[in-house]
């Protein structure tokens, strides 16, 4: 029963982002083609309200399949008219789904950072960019080495992405661990936190760096999975016990606005510190989660 769920939930999904995805390409084009920026940004709000809608019908689907398998903590006061700097932890690709179901029009739509290779994928390309989801093309050490006049150039291109989102209020979301936790990397890494990988904060820093005089609140979110972490097939199906979401609203210490990642080595300090602060009360959170649930 719960895998044929699954099935029809993932045909739901699939039918849902077939429709959106050629209604959203229709004003994607339109985006495109069109250079007078007024327009653009008209466009823009008409896109994100087709992704919104998008989420809202997976969203209710799900609840009518699985009822309330995601419980939300009472959440601070959110505001669709704020720019948002959210940072969460990162167990499972079923992490973006929740997120989203929570959220969803709760504050502005929520963007994420992508590789800049994957512009190029049929029809999600041109609605990522059409979206304004920033794309960004990271160094290496060994590349920089190389090839030192690449140095900042991550940087600029995150501030010349971050500028489309001065025009309306946006939510940026960060996993700062970068990549999903699993206690072969916990291991690996040494890490000094119990449930979570240690935090890199280079492009958390590039959105304060860019976004400072408007991103000034950030959103701590915690996703705690009850006994199993599911991945997105046991998500569709709805094989795990449930899903807290808890969410904090922090202001942004002014010193660590509109610096430069690159070039600022006490803002480099500062913002470890701080980070390292944010990921042991993360770590807090989970640990009380556990305990209280007996995992």
């Amino acid at each position: 029963m719960k895998n044929l769920k699954g099935i029809l939930l993932a045909v739901i999904s699939i039918v849902n982002t077939v429709v959106m995805v050629t209604l959203l390409m229709v004003f994607a084009v339109l985006k495109l083609i069109l250079p007078i920026e007024a327009v653009r940004l008209l466009l823009s709000k008409v896109l994100v309200w087709i992704a919104e809608m998008w989420i809202q019908v997976n969203s209710m689907a799900y609840r009518l399949f699985h009822g309330d398998k995601i419980i939300t903590d009472e959440l601070p006061d959110l505001a669709r008219d704020q720019w948002y700097l959210v940072v969460a932890n990162h167990q499972s690709t079923a992490d973006i789904p929740i997120i989203q179901a929570v959220f969803n029009k709760k504050i502005p739509f929520l963007k994420f950072f992508l590789k800049k290779e994957l512009i190029w994928v049929p029809f999600l390309g041109l609605a990522w960019w059409a979206l304004d989801f920033p794309f960004m093309r990271r160094y290496s050490q060994s590349y920089l080495k190389k090839h030192p006049q690449m140095k900042g150039k991550d940087f600029e291109q995150t501030k010349k992405s971050c500028e489309k989102f001065k025009s309306f209020p946006t939510s940026v979301i960060s996993f700062i661990e970068g990549t999903r936790f699993t206690q072969q990397k916990h291991a690996k890494q040494k890490s000094p936190f119990q449930y979570l990988l240690k935090p890199k904060a280079g492009g958390v820093a590039n959105v304060m760096g860019s976004m400072g005089t408007e991103m000034k609140q950030l959103l701590l979110i915690t996703v705690c999975y009850e006994n199993n972490v599911p991945g997105m097939w046991d998500y569709l199906c709805g094989n795990f016990h449930g899903a807290e979401v808890k969410c904090e609203k922090i202001v942004i210490p002014d010193t660590l606005l509109n610096k430069n990642y690159q070039t600022d080595e006490k803002f480099k300090t500062e913002l470890f510190k701080w980070s390292h602060q944010l990921w042991y009360k993360q770590d807090k959170k989970l640990k009380d989660f556990y305990e209280r649930a007996n995992i």
